[in-house]
């Protein structure tokens, strides 16, 4: 789910952020689940591009950043997050801040754009510092990998590249299907935790959750919500993911192995607490289909060892 804001007055942008802030970086005191927030609401509907005209856009979004760049539509940024470029080909275009920081908006206004992407949760404070100007401004906030199908479309559309769009949905399809059809040869479903934030502990997000189905593994927690360890530790998951928001590939699987209560879980006891780099799941877009894939290798570890090693039984038999 996606809305267009315009907003020209102070105190329309004042009404339109009534919410409570909610940051990963700090993921502290005044955290909110994803995609709980309330979207911002829709003042004045942004006219869709034409063709022969020039897009310039500003992503605050890697996800966006990612469906733009894969549909062809690169050349419509002008401006981007430090992030984007670890989901995207966007070197040598202008870094800003994102939904969280943001150090100076003039620097937005520089770059003259005809639309500013951001993404639900955000910080209040960065996103009111946006809304105070006359700026078009899209709130993206999938939940679902359906939502994340209609973020392509409306991307697509915007950028006058509708068809681009539906070829990266059935692209981003194939994949899931792919790996979903490998899945079904292994006959263990494995249970998962995964976890996008530790501090209070938030679950990953429930596209995440649709991965992990798709990769074999089934997630026993509610997602993209926090959850206590008392709730881990009754789920008993095969394997923990930790792909903490913002942190890359640098979670720290220590932490998970001194929870207390949760010493007795088969993650645990079988050293089964695996880090994914965090803009491969935590990225609505296409770097989903490489997130999918790591998630079915890391599900599927032990299976294939002991695939692995009844191959070698029965080559070694038939010598």
């Amino acid at each position: 789910m996606a809305l267009i804001v315009r907003t020209r007055k102070r105190a329309r942008s004042q009404h339109l952020l009534r919410s409570q802030a909610f940051s990963h970086a700090q993921a502290r005191s005044q955290t909110m689940p994803f995609g709980r927030m309330p979207l911002l609401c829709s003042c004045e509907r942004m006219k869709i591009k034409r063709a022969n005209e020039r897009f310039r856009i500003v992503s605050l979004a890697p996800s966006a950043t990612s469906i733009l760049c894969a549909i062809g539509a690169k050349n419509a940024l002008v401006g981007v997050t430090k992030w984007c470029a670890q989901v995207a080909p966007v070197d040598g275009l202008p870094q800003l801040g994102d939904c969280w920081h943001m150090d100076a908006v003039e620097d937005i206004l520089a770059l003259h754009p005809t639309l500013v992407v951001g993404s639900v949760p955000y910080k209040q404070e960065t996103v009111a510092k946006l809304l105070e100007q006359p700026l078009n401004f899209l709130a993206m906030n999938p939940r679902s990998l359906a939502d994340i199908d209609e973020n392509i479309h409306l991307l697509g559309k915007i950028v006058a590249r509708p068809a681009q769009a539906e070829k990266l949905v059935q692209q981003m399809r194939r994949e899931f299907a792919a790996i979903a059809r490998q899945a079904r040869t292994i006959a263990h479903k494995v249970s998962v935790y995964s976890e996008a934030w530790p501090n209070p502990r938030i679950s990953s997000p429930p596209w995440v959750a649709e991965l992990v189905k798709i990769a074999g593994g089934n997630m026993l927690v509610p997602a993209g919500e926090k959850v206590t360890d008392e709730q881990v530790a009754e789920a008993k998951p095969d394997v923990i993911v930790l792909a903490w928001a913002a942190t890359g590939a640098k979670a720290d699987p220590l932490k998970s192995y001194k929870v207390e209560t949760w010493q007795d879980l088969p993650a645990i006891r079988n050293k089964r607490v695996h880090v994914v780099s965090d803009e491969l799941l935590n990225t609505p877009g296409p770097p989903l289909i490489e997130g999918a894939r790591e998630l079915f290798r890391l599900l599927h570890l032990s299976s294939a060892k002991r695939n692995s090693a009844q191959s070698v039984v029965r080559s070694r038999r038939s010598r």
